[in-house]
């Protein structure tokens, strides 16, 4: 995968598989600590001890449509090649949470890339899931939650033009807010 993004898109369709009904992504970037650390927390089915441990094991997948399982194998390489770290941690009927941490300026890390995208895909894709983005750059945070627009939507399908275009305005404008703060306090 050239970009971060879609990583946590390949996550996060691992949570949806899960059965979750709540996903939450987290991107903080602190450049006091020249860390990067993206979390994928979800309600869904979880995992047991045995399957847990196994996880990062590409040759190991609860999917029926192939042998392999490379999302979590791929993301947790991604971030120790940046000198960074993997976690994950699950429990059956409670949920998964995913978090990679990277080094902010290893040269090998990948970009962050479409964050917006992949998120208006995930919202859009999968409306019965409760998504909840928060964006944090040092201690700027923007969060997104997708809940308060479908209440106010009352039965409007989030693939109509103009609350496509919403959603992506919305998060867009809120990680611009949230990296103009930065800037001008550098």
């Amino acid at each position: 995968m050239r970009e971060l993004a879609l990583h946590i898109l390949d996550i996060a369709e691992n949570s949806i598989s899960a059965g979750a009904d709540q996903i939450k992504i987290s991107v903080n970037e602190d450049f006091l600590n020249d860390l990067l650390t993206i979390t994928v927390e979800d309600n869904g089915k979880g995992m047991d001890a045995e399957t847990l441990e196994k996880i990062t094991d590409p040759f190991i997948t609860s999917r029926t449509t192939r042998q392999v399982g490379l999302g979590i194998p791929f993301f947790k390489a991604a971030a120790e090649a940046c000198d960074g770290t993997f976690q994950i941690e699950s429990e059956v009927g409670a949920g998964t949470k995913v978090a990679s941490v990277f080094k902010h300026s290893h040269i090998d890390r990948m970009p962050l890339g479409d964050i917006t995208g992949t998120l208006q895909t995930l919202i859009i894709g999968t409306p019965e899931v409760n998504w909840v983005f928060e964006y944090v750059v040092d201690q700027n945070c923007f969060v997104f939650d997708d809940q308060p627009i479908k209440e106010t939507l009352d039965g409007v399908p989030l693939s109509e033009p103009a609350v496509m275009k919403f959603i992506r305005e919305m998060i867009n404008e809120g990680i611009q807010d949230v990296r103009q703060k930065v800037s001008s306090t550098i």
